[in-house]
């Protein structure tokens, strides 16, 4: 399969990317706004006409990976399912209840998102289980028999089960599952032992609810790519990449669509670990910014950060606890609303601010011409000679620099009482400091710096705004890779094949049972083997196994790194405990002595064996190219109007190094470098920007 051509394609907010590798060949990419009434539709007209440019048939693909943000925007947009819970009689308030605290302490208007579930589509039943999964009420049938026509009278398309201590014991899931799947499609009922089988009944609940509310909306538009592939004449596997990083099947994506939130940035920091790879970067800064948002990753010795928890729809963009709390695999990233389309006001204060809203695709910025009236990032960089508005997204879509102005200067200019091209460059400013903040923030929370990074740049907007941002964070070098403007959709052909299993099991490590443990992993495995085999030989799978332990009594857990089993017959206790040990000191800077240890919860990862490429050699310098031609652009940092260069990347030649101020086009984005900066093609082909020493 690896010597066919391989389709990626991934969905944002505002664009849909295709990128297409064929080997021996450069890869071909486009870029199309994203159709949201019906997302196959960009995807299918591209792979119509990338396949064109390429010469190829659809037959002729080898393997489709898709990435996409259509669960995100459901949650953001509260336009999933009608969605009802089913829980333990007496905890039907749980999911509005949630942590019982307040994300903003002093805000007396504080306003909690609203359940996905309103309060009438919450159905109790009684049952029990013990936290150790033993029965201590039996499951009420009739309950249950007389439930079923009532989901039909309210109109119900997906059911969430979620039964205390389901975790430790499925059966009374799965007994309501076959009990209510003749009044809902078995498809559409959602088990939190199968979605989420972890202890926290509110974190379980909340996952498994999100899963349920976006399933029938990710069924339908699959079904529909899929079919769509098929007319087009594509028969190629269709995998779909997850939030953590891997990809995974269609049938497992149908199933668990919420593993997907994420898919679209986790491709990016995909792409950025490559690059760190290919580069010799130890301790890397991952910048996407497209058309809707902008993510960070921070990514050391070649490993993006990774979560087991995550946030969706925050209702306060900073503050944790204001969403919608997720327990999946995710690569832990901070993501703002910072996009090219964020559009830009003046507040009752009369303050500058910048997003979160977006313009979107459509009607999008206004200098795109389809209606938009409103100022954004787009406009303001357009204003100020960024962007070439006869080039946008490879000519595809004329920009129109006059309704830019015109936006600019009436949402912010007049109000501000400044220029058109001044409340451009605080637009540009504004963006750059939210992005900056929101790094260094996310940065002190995982108890490391942004200075001394390598930045890595992709998605459409931020070379154009990479060099700002690295000046605000102390960074001094920059790559930006080859097909920056569809960098995620490039890290998904980068992606390995891999799935995460797991279970909460409470175990004390002084009384460990190194048997029933080795049991635990070998179902876990089985579990992961059975989605994965389809697409990847069982034989070629890694296996990586983490334990997430504490003191007893402690309140949280740390993530701790497991030698391979079996454990029984060696002293599983002692080698776990010293694991513990090394991974809590490193966090804390000491351990509690006399407190007994124990573990909670259990997970075990199989992932497609795929080496990262090795370091490349430095090319040595070549002659700079002539410029194609000069713009003029305001460079933000000084208010000053200068004179640009303006390259054509592909005409670029290796190891050539060219001095700001100047501008590097290419098909998908544009890569600003300021004055004070220089850059230069390494072996990959990437843009390096470094910051000249002062004189």
């Amino acid at each position: 399969m690896s010597s066919l051509p391989r389709l990626a394609v991934d969905i944002g907010g505002t664009f849909t990317d295709l990128v297409l590798d064929i080997p021996g060949r450069e890869a071909l990419s486009a870029k199309l706004l994203t159709t949201h009434a019906a997302p196959e539709r960009a995807v299918l007209d591209g792979v119509a006409a990338i396949l064109g440019q390429a010469g190829l048939a659809p037959a002729e693909i080898g393997l489709v990976i898709h990435g996409t943000t259509l669960a995100t925007n459901a949650l953001i947009e509260r336009k999933g399912a009608r969605t009802a819970l089913l829980t333990t009689d007496g905890f039907r308030d749980s999911l509005e209840i949630a942590y019982e605290h307040r994300f903003e302490q002093y805000d007396l208007y504080m306003e909690r998102p609203e359940p996905l579930v309103p309060r009438p589509w919450r159905f109790e039943v009684p049952e029990r289980l013990a936290a150790d999964g033993s029965v201590l009420l039996p499951l009420d049938e009739a309950a249950l028999a007389a439930l079923g026509p009532r989901l039909v009278e309210e109109g119900v398309e997906a059911l969430a089960i979620c039964f205390l201590h389901a975790y430790a014991n499925p059966v009374h899931e799965r007994r309501a599952r076959e009990l209510l799947a003749g009044w809902l499609r078995p498809e559409a009922i959602c088990l939190s032992s199968e979605v989420c089988p972890e202890i926290r009944e509110y974190d379980r609940a909340s996952t498994t609810v999100a899963n349920a509310y976006v399933l029938p909306l990710m069924e339908r538009y699959l079904g529909a790519l899929e079919a769509g592939l098929a007319a087009l004449g594509c028969r190629a596997p269709l995998l779909m990449m997850m939030s953590s990083g891997g990809m995974t099947t269609l049938a497992t994506a149908r199933r668990f669509p919420i593993r997907l939130v994420e898919s679209g940035p986790a491709g990016g920091a995909m792409l950025a670990r490559l690059i760190a790879a290919q580069s010799g970067i130890e301790h890397a800064l991952a910048f996407d910014m497209g058309g809707t948002t902008a993510k960070l990753t921070l990514i050391d010795d070649l490993a993006p950060q990774q979560a087991r928890s995550f946030e969706v729809a925050r209702a306060a963009r900073f503050l944790k606890g204001s969403g919608i709390p997720l327990r999946i695999p995710v690569i832990d990233m901070v993501e703002i609303g910072a996009g090219g389309g964020s559009i830009a006001r003046v507040d009752a204060l009369g303050r500058l601010a910048v997003g979160p809203e977006s313009a979107g695709a459509d009607p999008g910025p206004a200098c795109y011409g389809r209606g938009g009236r409103a100022a954004t990032v787009t406009d303001a960089d357009l204003l100020i000679g960024r962007i070439d508005p006869e080039g946008f997204a490879g000519g595809r879509i004329s920009l129109d620099p006059a309704a830019a102005r015109r936006a600019v200067e009436t949402d912010v200019a007049l109000p501000l009482r400044l220029g058109p091209e001044a409340a451009a460059c605080g637009i540009t400013e504004m963006v750059s400091e939210a992005m900056a903040a929101a790094a260094r923030v996310h940065a002190a929370e995982c108890g490391k710096e942004t200075a001394g990074r390598t930045m890595i740049a992709f998605g459409g907007a931020a070379p154009l705004h990479a060099a700002r941002l690295a000046q605000r964070l102390g960074i001094s070098r920059i790559v930006v890779p080859r097909g920056a403007g569809v960098g995620s959709a490039h890290g998904f052909l980068a992606a390995p094949l891999s799935y995460e299993v797991v279970r909460s099991r409470l175990m004390s490590l002084a009384e460990l049972d190194a048997r029933a443990l080795d049991a635990l992993f070998a179902e876990m495995r089985a579990e992961a083997e059975a989605i994965l085999a389809p697409a990847a030989p069982v034989a070629s799978l890694e296996e990586r196994r983490q334990a997430f332990m504490r003191y007893r009594g402690q309140g949280h857990e740390v993530a701790v790194p497991l030698p391979p089993g079996p454990y029984a017959g060696r002293d599983a206790g002692r080698l776990l405990r010293a694991g513990f040990e090394a991974t809590y000191r490193a966090l804390y800077g000491r351990l509690i002595p006399g407190l007994e240890v124990e573990a909670l919860t259990w997970t075990l990862s199989l992932a497609e064996a795929k080496p990262l490429p090795a370091r490349l050699p430095p090319l040595p310098p070549a002659p700079a190219p002539a410029a194609a031609r000069q713009r003029r652009i305001i460079d933000p940092a000084t208010g000053a109007v200068v004179e640009a260069d303006v390259f054509d990347r592909a005409q670029l030649p290796p190891g050539a190094r060219i001095r700001g101020p100047a501008l590097v086009q290419e098909e998908a984005t544009t890569t600003v470098i300021p004055p004070g900066f220089s850059a230069a093609h390494d072996a990959a082909g990437h843009l390096v920007l470094e910051a000249e020493a002062a004189a």
